[in-house]
């Protein structure tokens, strides 16, 4: 069971956790999060269910060949994988641009409330 879940706090101006979450910076944290999430989940899904609605209703245009026993089914679930890393690195660049400096700022803010908090207590 976590602290949270026994309504217990740690001392300290920052360990109003509700203040934290409703506060602009992690307003906006989210709000960047999910404009990137939500899209990017749906166009991948979009993505995958195409090439399974293709290999269920349109096997001769999966078994196109392109090049020897390569086909097109073939290349399609391999651009699959390819899609899978574009978004992974699309994400990291993003969340290094976008969402990486709000959450530093936003833990900054907590952990150097806590951290004075500490350092008073034994003065």
């Amino acid at each position: 069971m976590s602290t949270t879940d026994q309504g217990l706090q740690a001392p300290g101006p920052g360990s109003d956790w509700k203040e934290v979450q409703a506060s602009p910076d992690f307003v906006q944290l989210r709000h960047r999060l999910r404009t990137f999430v939500f899209p990017m989940t749906v166009l991948f899904l979009a993505w995958y269910l195409v090439y399974v609605l293709l290999a269920a209703y349109a096997p001769k245009f999966m078994a196109t060949k392109l090049a020897g026993n390569f086909n097109v089914g073939l290349l399609i679930g391999l651009l699959q994988f390819v899609s899978t890393f574009l978004i992974t690195w699309l994400y990291v660049r993003y969340a290094n641009r976008k969402l990486d400096p709000v959450a530093d700022k936003i833990r900054g803010e907590v952990e150097g409330e806590k951290l004075q908090t500490v350092e008073g207590v034994g003065e």
